[in-house]
């Protein structure tokens, strides 16, 4: 089966590329490990691509594996500060196989950490951006990973996978590329060709996803390795989010990368007949960088529970909620903060950026902004969230 043409136009016309590659990818399923030939591997497939004009960031894994063996352990802990203790000794022996990897070219690497925190702080989010465009502006190579031997449970992203949309769209990358132990988007789950007693074919690789409406009948696996926290679910969900700004995202294995992504150095290209991936094309409508971080990366404080009349208005008109439209409310939230917006069943509709305390909106709520405005001043005779800090999910 041939695969549509736009999987090698979005390829091979990417310009600025993130690359994000897993555990298991660097350290092998049972991650006994870090395997220093797989980043070998990975460092050759750069440098070739930045020799050939593209700027390329990776988001890379691994940190947490890395410190498996060197601490004695058998496999990945499932204990919060075990964990951090693997990745603080690991993550030197990861970004130290990088720097020498890349050094035979004689290219820089950075090592840039972060926590969920740098991405849903607005003025954070802000400074990481400055910064990632102000390596790639010296030549430097990122090296991007969440960083695990700080990060507390309740301010954890849980996967990179997530860290490398977000990436992707600060920096407003053409392609992210989701290197994993699988091929690609499997027609049905592992799980699912196992009991049939099949194997994985070419057949069975889903090449192209123009829409995410045309996968809502196939069956998304978790986690495949005893290193990985992802799966086919985190990658799927990193896809939507890079489409949501215009980023296609290719998901394939270390063994197919360098075939796909320098196809276009080829004389050959790339075999029609041959399943080397699955690429989610990203969406012709951006979202602008605002909006992206507030439905993506923020971080909800609370829920607003709407009327039917709000709802329509903020969904049909791009209104401003007022609080006449909002019956009740949840959590503990300062103005400035984000906070979810959702129907009277519970549904999420929307995210938003709070213009009052929680302990002010009690006395808000289902009264018009004139009212308000004359019991208590003008200050309160205003919408609850604007228009303009306002994102539909």
């Amino acid at each position: 089966m041939r695969r549509a043409p736009e999987f090698e136009e979005r390829i091979t016309g990417a310009e600025r590329i993130v690359i994000k590659i897993g555990s298991s990818s660097l350290t092998g399923k049972n991650g006994e490990q870090l395997d220093p030939s797989k980043i070998d591997t990975l460092v050759d497939l750069v440098a070739t691509l930045r020799k050939n004009g593209r700027e390329i960031l990776i988001v890379s894994s691994g940190a947490i594996a890395a410190g498996i063996a060197p601490l004695g352990l058998l496999a990945r802990p499932k204990d919060l500060a075990l964990q951090q203790a693997a990745a603080s000794v690991g993550q030197g022996i990861l970004i130290r196989n990088y720097t020498q990897s890349f050094a035979r070219y004689s290219l820089i690497a950075s090592q840039v950490l972060l926590t969920s925190e740098d991405m849903v702080r607005r003025a954070h989010y802000k400074n990481i951006r400055s910064t990632l465009f102000k390596l790639l502006e010296l030549g430097v190579i990122p090296i991007i990973n969440e960083n695990d031997s700080v990060g507390v449970q309740e301010i954890r992203f849980g996967d990179n996978d997530r860290i490398a949309a977000l990436i992707s769209q600060i920096v407003k990358a053409d392609l992210l590329v989701i290197i994993s132990d699988v091929k690609g988007l499997l027609s049905r789950a592992p799980s699912e060709l196992k009991s049939a007693n099949e194997g994985e074919s070419d057949g069975q690789i889903i090449s192209l996803v123009k829409d995410f409406s045309e996968i809502d009948h196939v069956t998304i696996s978790g986690p495949s390795s005893k290193v990985g926290s992802g799966g086919m679910v985190t990658k799927l969900e990193a896809a939507k989010i890079a489409a949501s700004g215009g980023t296609s995202t290719l998901v394939t294995n270390l063994d197919e990368i360098s075939t796909i992504l320098l196809s276009n150095l080829s004389d050959q290209g790339l075999a029609h007949d041959k399943s080397l991936g699955t690429l989610f094309l990203g969406g012709e409508e951006k979202i602008a960088s605002r909006d992206l971080w507030l439905a993506h990366a923020s971080t909800p404080r609370g829920k607003l529970i709407l009327d039917p009349g709000a709802i329509a208005a903020v969904i049909e008109r791009g209104s401003s909620l007022l609080p006449a439209g909002v019956q009740s409310f949840s959590g503990d939230f300062s103005a400035g903060e984000s906070v979810e917006l959702a129907d009277g069943s519970g549904k999420v509709i929307a995210r938003g950026i709070i213009a009052f305390d929680s302990d002010e909106i009690g006395k808000l709520l289902g009264r018009s902004t004139r009212e308000l405005g004359e019991e208590f001043g003008a200050e309160y005779g205003r919408e609850l969230i604007h228009r303009d800090d306002l994102v539909l999910l």
